[in-house]
């Protein structure tokens, strides 16, 4: 296959390179605030990607909150107690996302427990860890959350730290979206996606012709696992706040298991899409709920969460009448357009 960059994808970081200043250009007085949207859409974006790499394979799972919330409270544990900094945390916290990833892989796939089982491990493994984040209280905060130290003024290298710059930390999120573009790419030219895209439709015919699904599963689970742990590391670091229910709750991997339906698990820029629809949902919502008493009052402090059952009813929808996604639909349109163009459609 051609190494070429299609020049549609050229052009779209072009405009993402040009995109705040623009912003800066146009609305001065709201850039900081248009900036920190777009920054949670690549870091999110990214973490819904490393998700895909697995779900493309019917390697469904609803623990992947459990990979961010490690990546991102290992990282500030060690900076807040330890005095170690996330350039060398950051890859400690990947690492114990990647073992956990394989301490629960290896006797799911070993045993070749998949479907609805698998989920359901895996949504254990979310709230096992949710519930020790919790737990340890005087360290992480508990269920309130915690910081890390700020260093200096907020902008250092040593500590991670770019969120008093947007800007710096929009072009540092960007490549961060790149990479994990980059790293979709690669997996899908590899030989290993045909292996497992053999091991999805049938385990066992795939083991007859010489693959050997387990070790093809725990390859690309520590991959995915490995790339929402970063991005769960690069959050916390950007927010400086971390909490259960922002990185590692059930929410949180409900909303990236959406996010990657809703735009298409199986086209790249499908689970950038899906961070698109979501935070901007989250976004109008929040605007919405706290500019209207009526809400407040019909709802009460349980408006706040409206966004997480709208996620669920879209989810379902999703699902039923569009399970390629926006995007994938879109292309299978396209492609069936262009295969007959004098067709009825």
């Amino acid at each position: 296959m051609s190494g070429r960059i299609n020049p549609v994808y050229l052009v779209g970081l072009i405009l993402l390179v040009i995109f705040p200043f623009a912003v800066q250009a146009a609305w001065p007085e709201s850039l900081k605030y248009y900036l920190h949207l777009a920054i949670q859409i690549l870091l999110w974006a990214f973490i819904y990607t490393g998700w895909s790499l697995m779900g493309r394979f019917g390697l469904v799972s609803l623990g992947h909150a459990a990979f961010t919330g490690v990546g991102a409270y290992v990282t500030v544990l060690l900076w807040n107690f330890a005095g170690l900094t996330p350039l060398i945390g950051i890859p400690i916290a990947v690492a114990c996302s990647v073992l956990l990833s394989q301490l629960v892989g290896y006797p799911c796939f070993l045993q070749k427990i998949r479907g609805h089982y698998f989920a359901l491990l895996t949504l254990a493994m979310t709230e096992f860890v949710r519930l020790v984040i919790v737990g340890l209280r005087d360290y992480t905060g508990g269920s309130l959350g915690t910081q890390p130290k700020r260093y200096e003024d907020g902008i250092s290298l040593y500590a991670v730290q770019f969120e008093p710059d947007r800007m710096l930390s929009y072009f540092i999120a960007l490549v961060v979206w790149v990479v994990g573009l980059y790293i979709w790419v690669r997996v899908d030219r590899s030989m290993d996606r045909f292996a497992l895209d053999a091991a999805n439709q049938d385990d066992d015919a795939a083991a007859s012709v010489g693959i050997d699904v387990t070790r093809e599963k725990l390859k690309i689970s520590a991959i995915s696992a490995a790339m929402c742990a970063f991005g769960g590391a690069m959050y916390g670091q950007y927010q400086m706040y971390i909490g259960p229910d922002t990185v590692a709750g059930l929410g949180i991997s409900l909303n990236i298991v959406f996010a990657v339906v809703a735009g298409g698990v199986w086209v790249m820029l499908g689970p950038t899409l899906g961070a698109v629809i979501t935070l901007m949902l989250a976004e109008v919502l929040r605007v919405t709920i706290s500019s209207s008493e009526a809400l407040k009052g019909v709802f009460g402090t349980g408006a706040l969460l409206l966004d997480t059952a709208i996620y669920g009813l879209l989810l379902i929808l999703f699902i039923i009448y569009m399970p390629k996604g926006i995007l994938g639909t879109a292309s299978e349109w396209w492609a069936n357009r262009r295969s007959n163009p004098h067709g009825s459609g």
